[in-house]
């Protein structure tokens, strides 16, 4: 009776995304503009955010792979940590000009200075490299997370990488609600968890080797790197220390887009 009225079994699907603000068209319009510029100057542009994190150890990782059958890869019934394995956060920098990933993995906490750490092992590995002549560098972020753009120790490890490198380092935040729209997400997540579903991630070494074994028909390529700093959560940055950072806001929604010079940019 059922399916003659059309009926079938169905899963939740996740398609709401919240409130709306006013000014979501606009943001994107805006960055994209931001992007247009940059690409045409030969200038980086680079997305970022942190994959969700994932249990170390023989634990089962969703989607099936080919095995001769009857024979599943057998896993563990419960997924409670590993003593001395945990947890991996990938934090990923995709080059929207090169249609290049980074992905520095992470075994410590997902805080602001686990993420400006990805970029500047990004940067000094790949980025430097690539654009010897850059002297800009545009980030699209999401709003909220490690890389927020209420995170006062974002903007303050992002200061310290501006004066390290030199570069004026330009932050484009996606608006509320609009996380699944970041490119890296689509671009790059999307294929690593393709290339190693059904596969457990049962160490480190599998894991970097998955990630860099990424690849598309488009040309996407991937390196990766173990991260095994520490980074504690809970890091103030008092007043003091935010009034040195020189961050310029923008004319459109400063709180979502601004730049912030290194302290050597006006000598």
């Amino acid at each position: 009776m059922l399916h003659e009225l059309g009926y079938s079994l169905q899963a939740n699907r996740k398609t709401r995304e919240g409130g709306t603000h006013p000014d979501r068209d606009a943001q994107f319009e805006h960055l994209n503009a931001q992007v247009e510029v940059y690409l045409s100057a030969g200038e980086p542009v680079i997305s970022v955010d942190a994959k969700k994190k994932e249990l170390v150890g023989d634990f089962k990782n969703p989607g099936r792979e080919w095995s001769p059958q009857g024979q599943p890869e057998e896993v563990r019934v419960y997924d409670f940590p590993i003593a001395g394995l945990g947890r991996a956060t990938p934090y990923g920098v995709y080059d929207l000009g090169q249609n290049t990933g980074w992905v520095n993995v992470g075994i410590d906490h997902n805080t602001a200075a686990f993420a400006v750490e990805s970029i500047r092992r990004w940067w000094k590995e790949v980025g430097k490299p690539q654009y010897p002549q850059a002297k800009r560098l545009l980030i699209s972020a999401d709003g909220g997370g490690s890389n927020g753009s209420r995170v006062r120790l974002w903007k303050w490890e992002l200061q310290q990488l501006a004066d390290e490198t030199g570069l004026a380092i330009t932050v484009c935040h996606l608006p509320p609600g609009t996380s699944k729209w970041n490119k890296i997400e689509h671009r790059l997540f999307a294929w690593i968890s393709q290339n190693w579903r059904g596969k457990p991630l049962t160490s480190y070494a599998v894991i970097l080797k998955l990630i860099a074994a990424t690849t598309t028909k488009g040309g996407l390529s991937v390196q990766c790197q173990l991260d095994t700093h520490t980074y504690p959560a809970g890091r103030k940055v008092s007043d003091e220390e935010m009034a040195s950072i020189i961050i310029v806001p923008d004319a459109f929604h400063g709180e979502w887009n601004y730049t912030i010079l290194p302290h050597d940019h006006f000598n």
